[in-house]
């Protein structure tokens, strides 16, 4: 059997790697608060190891104690990421607590002859952390559904973590109940839980994590990217292709009559205006308040996006023209109740609304819609007009 030093050594190796390859390939790439906390784990976890390489010295009096305290920072650190996942934050002083306890404990247990100092508080605070890292993990895994891509690819990886943070949480609580019972030198404390197997299970542990965390990075980059490719940057509406793309989804079904909607079309009135007076700023802000009232309105079966420029086209499933209707009163009546820098108005909305029908492609709905919509800007804008019906609201609220 290996015996302790090179076991440590072996760990510290295994730590600085993980660390050195965590930092350079995921932290780099995302800056995550959860990868920043992994990095800092990983950090105090081969700090601690390198300071237990010390006992049996002149400095084991010092080192000792920093060794225990430096693993329960790193645990703490583990937890703070768990955290960080689910966007979480973790004040400094309940960090510090545990760090604090296990050093003062550890000093004043006679450290310069005793390589156990402070052994109950040391493994009752690693089993403290790990266990709520468990806990964090195990509630940050989303259920249900109708979850979104980035919510059902988590909740595997977050689940393998919580359950493996909870195997450690319950290696380490058999760890404190061996030690106070029989002691360091108890035959069970020595062969479940002595520091040789301890530090194997540790090492797999790092190596797991680290792996996990790489794939939650790799996740978010992934999909990421894909916002990028089918959103719009400045409104974070779908951009003109992916709702195309997604609309052509939803209109096979109503080639079958399995399913009906209207096509919306909204256009800014004189946006230009608004740029030439208050500068682009303005107009930024103008067309980010007017997808966030769309947000605010439509369904989540509904399809909205930027069309280009100051334009808007929104699918609303399953919705006659007369709701459509409705719906555009309603994003007007969420854009007069919202605040403006002073000095600056937000321009009113002309709208043409289509009906999807079985008879018509997606194509010439949209051209109806926008047809409509010539109509209503011609009228005076501000208002809504549904396409083949001749109904022209003034006003669309």
């Amino acid at each position: 059997m290996l015996d302790t030093v090179t076991l440590r050594v072996s760990f510290g190796v295994v730590a600085l790697t993980m660390l050195m390859l965590f930092y350079l390939v995921t932290f780099r790439s995302t800056r995550s608060a959860y990868c920043a906390w992994w990095c800092a784990a990983l950090s105090l976890f081969l700090a601690g190891s390198a300071a237990y390489l010390l006992d049996g010295t002149d400095l084991q009096g010092i080192f000792n104690p920093l060794g225990n305290a430096l693993l329960v920072g790193g645990t703490a650190s583990v937890w703070a990421g768990t955290r960080a996942v689910t966007g979480q934050r973790v004040r400094s002083i309940v960090l510090g607590v545990p760090v604090v306890l296990t050093l003062v404990a550890s000093a004043l247990d006679d450290p310069t002859t005793n390589v156990w100092s402070g052994a109950p508080v040391f493994l009752s605070m690693m089993t403290l952390m790990l266990a709520l890292s468990s806990v964090e993990l195990w509630r940050a895994a989303p259920r249900g559904v109708e979850l979104r891509l980035r919510e059902r690819t988590y909740a595997p990886i977050l689940r393998a973590m919580a359950v493996m943070a909870g195997m450690l949480a319950v290696f380490y609580a058999g760890r404190t109940i061996a030690f106070v019972a029989v002691g360091q030198d108890g035959l069970l404390f020595e062969a479940v839980f002595g520091t040789e197997v301890t530090t194997l299970v540790t090492t797999v542990m790092l190596a797991t994590v680290s792996f996990s965390m790489t794939s939650l990075s790799h996740v978010d980059d992934t999909l990421d990217l894909r916002a990028r490719a089918t959103h719009d940057g400045l409104t974070g509406l779908l951009n003109r292709t992916e709702f195309l793309r997604l609309a052509a989804t939803k209109w096979r079904s109503v080639q079958h009559g399995q399913v009906r909607g209207s096509v919306v079309l909204a256009d800014l009135d004189h946006f230009k205006h608004i740029n030439d007076q208050y500068g682009h700023a303005a107009g930024d802000y103008a067309l980010q308040t007017f997808a966030a009232a769309c947000r605010g309105v439509v369904r989540s079966t509904d399809l909205v996006g930027r069309y280009g420029g100051e334009e808007f086209v929104l699918f609303l499933d399953g919705a006659r023209p007369e709701h459509a209707r409705l719906v555009a009163s309603k994003i007007n009546e969420r854009l007069r109740s919202t605040l403006v820098p002073d000095g600056m108005s937000l321009p009113t909305v002309s709208y043409g609304v289509a009906c999807a029908d079985a008879g018509r492609g997606l194509d010439e709905t949209i051209e109806l819609a926008d047809a409509a919509l010539y109509e209503a800007k011609t009228l005076g804008r501000d208002r809504v007009v549904l396409a083949g019906t001749g109904v022209r609201d003034r006003e669309a609220g």
